[in-house]
């Protein structure tokens, strides 16, 4: 489990932080702070693994702050202003993420955190060793689904988020297609149309531009044909 704050003026950037970041079941939301005296006193008193960290902020700002810090925890600055960033990174920040930032992009930042890269060990580092985890979490339907990876079919694109088509359910995801794409093991799953991504051992057969997966018929884009021809290559 990895132990964060935030360190932020405005309260709504506060509220998007958290809601990505109840997205990763391995972080821990310590402290919400609303300007670096704050955050000061906390970490004065506390260890955490890493913060988010604001660098326009009233009093003291982001950057400032940092440099009165001995012994700083692993820091992502979140920003609206480009031109701090090599500064940021001479102060040996983690990531420099500009807002409005997706989820995507804070997740690569977190996976920066920690060297085992946790939140995508969850899922991307999945091997045929019994003892190795397949699961994960998704947000949906103001839940957080378990999802485990062997009972996962396919994944189809719906707007600006994805049906994760499983054994017996279908749970639809706060998340677009491409964030799956990023996360899920190549060798174990396909991108085979703009729009689907499939679990290659749950191919049923493939004719023509369709693939069977149980009952249902899926797609195969023409960009992504030569990839799937590979799947049957000897």
């Amino acid at each position: 489990m990895l132990k964060y704050i935030i360190i932020e003026d405005e309260p709504l950037a506060h509220e998007i932080i958290e809601e990505f970041c109840s997205m990763l079941p391995h972080l821990q939301l310590k402290k919400k702070c609303y300007n670096a005296m704050e955050a000061m006193q906390y970490l004065n008193e506390n260890s955490i693994d890493f913060m988010f960290l604001d660098i326009n902020m009233p009093k003291l700002k982001g950057l400032d702050f940092l440099r009165t810090l001995t012994n700083p925890p692993k820091t992502i600055i979140t920003t609206a202003y480009k031109e701090h960033a090599l500064e940021g990174f001479e102060l040996n920040v983690v990531d420099y993420i500009l807002k409005p930032f997706s989820f995507d992009r804070l997740v690569k930042a977190v996976n920066k955190v920690s060297d085992t890269q946790t939140t995508k060990a969850i899922v991307k580092d999945v091997s045929n060793t019994e003892t190795t985890s397949t699961r994960f979490f998704i947000k949906g339907d103001k839940k957080h689904h378990q999802i485990d990876l062997n009972d996962l079919l396919f994944i189809e694109a719906y707007g600006n988020y994805t049906k994760l088509f499983l054994k017996d359910e279908m749970i639809v995801s706060h998340e677009k297609i491409s964030h799956y794409e990023s996360i899920l093991n190549e060798d174990n799953f396909l991108r085979v149309h703009k729009s689907f991504i499939v679990a290659i051992d749950k191919i049923k057969f493939i004719e023509g531009n369709r693939i069977l997966i149980n009952e249902h018929k899926i797609a195969i884009g023409q960009t992504y044909k030569s990839s799937i021809s590979n799947l049957y290559k000897s």
